[in-house]
């Protein structure tokens, strides 16, 4: 049996990382082996198509990081196993057919382009245009996949540290149509790039690092006035412990009633996750107030053990009160009842934390800062005279008032 007969029949037979072979790349190489034998039209075709794949994908000169990648971002029983820590529970002859699997993968990534032509059985046929076609290279293995020794330790260790499937491809992911859909392109705010409200988020951080070491931890609601970084202080925690297993999903409020759905998609996951409620209000009569307050307190689709729900509001209250709400023509027992019920919901988060606006010397810092921090030489007093008259005329100062005020300096 020559080499490239044997790599497709190891292919077709891949177990536990079988769903590798419906990756778009691995498919159209496999199908590229199946075609050894078939006329040169259908295999030079297939050829050509593979080929055009792996430029597109910019894989051309490292077929074998396309191939083990598509295995490193595979969801299996193994995979999701080695990301919760617990692989070495699996039974040994799952493991074998893993490390088989995982040789498998690599013995077909080092396949030549020529060794695959040559291997054609009407190559004579071919020749002359074999000689003409582009070949790939097969370059290096993807990350723990390149130092495969037979031993499974430092593939299990690249899970436990980037998850696994989708989770360990994408880094954050929103709610959308009925499912949990990764974002291509996600902000990259991190714990740097803030200047100002330590104490706020010294608050939301420990919290996160008492929820990744399973000690006691709450639901949070960051309240208060707009551009305070309430919302960039979520996606900031979120990046800062990507590599300790936390991922964030963020949920649209008017999509709260899909909330059991969702807890039942990431409650079996080795990962822990952040459900993000961005910019959170609602009407008494709105059916997601009483959706959320089920599922805080409560409710029979609670939030699962892996996950907490952080919550941004410019409201300390959230939900949107009248003065014909506290009406005295009402009857007293009422009007308390309908206090009570605007209580209700934020009175659920085990952790609020409040964001003012920055009095004229802390807006001053932040905008210094921001300002060394993008390379500007501006007097002290010049940039920050500047930055008030910006703020006078945005309609008051806010961190996210200062970073358009630095923004601007550049135009």
């Amino acid at each position: 049996m020559n080499k490239v007969n044997e790599v497709k029949l190891r292919l077709c037979s891949l177990s536990v990382f079988r769903g590798i072979l419906n990756r778009s790349v691995v498919r159209a190489y496999y199908n590229l082996l199946c075609a050894i034998e078939e006329k040169p039209e259908v295999f030079l075709n297939l050829y050509g198509s593979f080929y055009s794949l792996i430029s597109e994908r910019g894989c051309s000169d490292k077929l074998a990081y396309s191939l083990t990648e598509a295995a490193l971002f595979d969801e299996n029983c193994f995979t999701r196993a080695a990301a919760g820590g617990k692989y070495d529970s699996l039974p040994e002859d799952v493991l074998r057919a893993v490390k088989r699997d995982c040789q498998v993968i690599i013995d077909a990534s080092k396949l030549s382009a020529d060794e695959v032509l040559r291997a054609y059985k009407y190559y004579d046929e071919i020749a002359d245009i074999a000689d003409d076609l582009p070949k790939w290279e097969q370059g290096e293995c993807a990350d723990s996949f390149r130092m495969f020794d037979g031993s499974l330790e430092r593939v299990a260790q690249w899970y436990l540290k980037n998850g696994c499937g989708m989770f360990a491809r994408y880094k954050m992911f929103v709610w959308r149509d009925g499912d949990i859909q990764p974002v291509l392109h996600y902000d990259k705010i991190d714990m740097d790039d803030f200047t100002g409200y330590e104490r706020q988020r010294n608050k939301v951080l420990a919290n996160t690092e008492a929820f990744l070491d399973g000690k006691t931890c709450n639901n949070c609601l960051l309240y208060g006035d707009m551009g305070t970084g309430k919302s960039s202080t979520v996606k900031a925690i979120a990046n800062e412990f990507r590599s300790r297993g936390l991922r964030i999903v963020e949920i649209p409020k008017e999509r709260l009633i899909d909330f059991p759905i969702l807890s039942d998609k990431i409650a079996a996951l080795p990962m822990k996750f952040i459900i993000f409620i961005d910019d959170l209000s609602f009407q008494h009569q709105d059916q997601s107030y009483t959706t959320l307050k089920a599922v805080l307190e409560g409710g029979v689709s609670a939030c699962p053990k892996n996950s907490l729900i952080y919550a941004t509001s410019n409201r300390r209250h959230i939900v949107k009160e009248k003065l014909s709400d506290r009406s005295f023509e009402i009857d007293d027992i009422n009007t308390r009842d309908n206090m009570q019920e605007s209580l209700s919901l934020s009175d659920r988060f085990g952790l609020t934390v409040c964001y003012t606006v920055p009095n004229k010397e802390q807006f001053a810092q932040i905008v210094c800062s921001l300002a060394e921090k993008a390379g500007l030489t501006l007097p002290k007093d010049e940039l920050c005279t500047g930055a008030e008259r910006f703020a006078l005329a945005k309609g008051g100062r806010s961190p996210r008032c200062a970073k358009q005020y630095v923004e601007s300096l550049f135009c």
